[in-house]
């Protein structure tokens, strides 16, 4: 079995950079939705991606964002992969291909067997499989055992939880934020427990 990928979610602050480049995820998610209380600016993102080892790959998170802002964030090279998070379709998602080459994940919440298979006709390169933007609830697993495609698991993953999901299904990914946090920031030891129990 090839070793589960991992990606930090929602990283704000120079020293949650510093404990990823120690740790070594796969990924890191830099949320651009101005709703979220993760946000950071385009400017703050470019910051924290110069400090970032070069072999973690910086992921935007959107929400109906235009196009072109979200392509100008890639090509710019503030991030490199792309993470869709609204209602964006696959004609959305072809326009955005003709504005950048930037990999692209787009998130489903999965509430019964069709969200599933909605993910699984995705366009997208990825999708991530999830309760719901930052809810930090675990979803019933056993609607997306019918999934074939490559996709990040989300929704209420922790050091606790992450070791089964991982066992179980076999994501392609795992996909954390809230589960790495302590009153609101990241958490360098959940980090490194997560980390150790996504590894194991």
């Amino acid at each position: 079995m090839v070793r589960v990928r991992i990606k930090f979610c929602g990283l704000t602050r120079i020293c949650d950079i510093e404990a990823a480049n120690d740790l070594m995820p796969e990924y890191v998610g830099f949320v651009f939705w101005h709703k979220s209380k993760r946000y950071l600016s385009p400017e703050n993102a470019m910051t924290l991606r110069k400090s970032l080892r070069q072999e973690i790959v910086p992921v935007g998170v959107f929400v109906d964002e235009n196009p072109r802002i979200v392509a100008n964030m890639a090509e710019g090279g503030t991030i490199d992969m792309i993470q869709l998070h609204g209602h964006e379709d696959d004609e959305y998602i072809a326009g955005l291909r003709k504005l950048t080459r930037a990999k692209i994940i787009k998130a489903f919440r999965v509430k019964t067997a069709d969200d599933a298979l909605r993910a699984e006709e995705s366009s997208a390169d990825f999708v991530l499989l999830d309760s719901g933007m930052g809810t930090g609830k675990v979803f019933d697993w056993s609607l997306i055992r019918r999934v074939k495609r490559p996709y990040f698991l989300a929704g209420g993953l922790d050091a606790g939880s992450v070791g089964e999901a991982v066992s179980r299904l076999n994501p392609y990914a795992v996909d954390v934020s809230s589960g790495i946090e302590t009153d609101g920031v990241k958490d360098r030891v959940k980090m490194s427990d997560f980390i150790s129990s996504a590894r194991g």
